[in-house]
């Protein structure tokens, strides 16, 4: 079976190694050695201060409304994964939607400000298949209405610029580490602050609000990374380049394979920013022709994915319909290809034929 990603196992012996460290000391969770040891090297690798590994990205994206103390309205992207708009559900605040660009896929900061109303107290834009947003465009939005901005950057491991990585802009930034992301701690995710301040509080409210024996100093909540989550991160880690750099080959691939044809569309990609191959999105001219090219794969074990689908803006929990033209159509008719570092090259192209055999034009 080929799914659209492949989760990467590391090096057995060196996981083992770690293990073995876990049952010699006892320690499996509650701010561990290998915990405080991961937070380093990824503080180091992303070039990024104030970071918090937490159990998985969907509470990053909770504890970070929380500490930043989110009300009543945020503007978001209706492209992403479900997770963005849920958990701004779950915690009563009013997911607002922004259309996106038609070529980046991400929100369109010319939407932005006739969104924003007295309620709005944030702004949360997507970078979607870790293509960087226009960050500078949004910042200047946020800071003109003094709005607080929160990148869901769950796709945006690695993705740096000429002088910071994407994740020191806005008020923070939340990465997910799922075992289908490029870095992965099985289960997990992190959030990055720009203020340490913001930091220690998150840090608090991620166990408990206990901030030493006998004493809870504020409400919390259990979000904690245990010790064989940062165990497995401690090893992809060490093996991230060559993950980054298979990725790339497979990428490349199928750019050239499809620029080369018009009739379907890729990304256009912020080149202000590196690109770290997470996923290869492409755009059909319609359904129809999607679903029949997705018929056709997974009758051969080929799972690509239609991601991200539905449009948010047309979640069944959400108090009304706003429509969003391009994310709906962007939505309808995207699928993102299957993509890991020993993804066949016979696979790969029997996919990129299977895809380009059919037209409009078929009966």
């Amino acid at each position: 079976m080929i799914n659209v990603t492949k989760t990467y196992l590391p090096d057995r012996e060196k996981l083992n190694s770690y293990i073995d460290h876990i049952y010699s000391s006892g320690w499996l969770t509650n701010n561990g050695e290998l915990l405080q040891k991961l937070e380093k090297q990824l503080s180091d690798y992303l070039g990024v201060e104030h970071l918090l590994m937490v159990s998985n990205g969907t509470l990053a994206l909770q504890i970070a409304y929380k500490a930043l103390g989110l009300s009543g309205e945020v503007i978001t992207s209706p492209f992403s994964f479900v997770a963005t708009t849920s958990t701004l559900v779950w915690e009563n605040l009013t997911p607002v939607f922004a259309d996106i660009e038609k070529d980046s896929f991400n929100i369109d900061p010319t939407n932005i400000e006739s969104k924003i109303t007295e309620k709005t107290s944030a702004i949360l834009p997507v970078h979607v298949f870790g293509n960087a947003c226009n960050v500078e465009e949004i910042d200047r939005i946020a800071r003109k209405h003094n709005l607080k901005i929160i990148y869901d950057a769950a796709h945006a491991f690695g993705v740096s610029g000429m002088s910071k990585n994407v994740l020191n802009y806005g008020d923070a930034s939340i990465l997910s580490f799922h075992s289908t992301k490029i870095f992965h701690t099985i289960e997990g995710g992190a959030i990055i602050f720009k203020n340490k301040e913001d930091y220690e509080k998150a840090k608090l409210m991620i166990n408990f609000g206990i901030s030493g024996y006998d004493r809870v100093d504020m409400l919390g909540i259990n979000s904690k990374m245990n010790e064989f989550q940062a165990a497995m991160g401690l090893c992809v880690l060490s093996e991230i380049k060559q993950i980054i750099d298979g990725r790339e080959k497979v990428w490349n691939k199928y750019k050239v394979y499809f620029d080369a044809r018009p009739e379907f569309k890729t990304q256009k990609r912020n080149n202000s920013f590196k690109n770290n191959y997470a996923y290869f999105p492409l755009v059909f001219e319609n359904e129809d022709l999607l679903l029949k090219v997705k018929k056709e794969l997974n009758e051969k074990d080929i799972f690509p994915r239609r991601y991200f689908y539905p449009s948010l803006n047309k979640l069944s929990y959400l108090e009304k319909y706003e429509p969003c033209e391009i994310s709906e159509s962007i939505a309808s008719r995207i699928l993102c290809l299957p993509l890991f570092p020993d993804l066949s090259p016979d696979i790969q192209e029997y996919i990129c034929e299977t895809i380009t055999k059919h037209t409009t034009n078929d009966d």
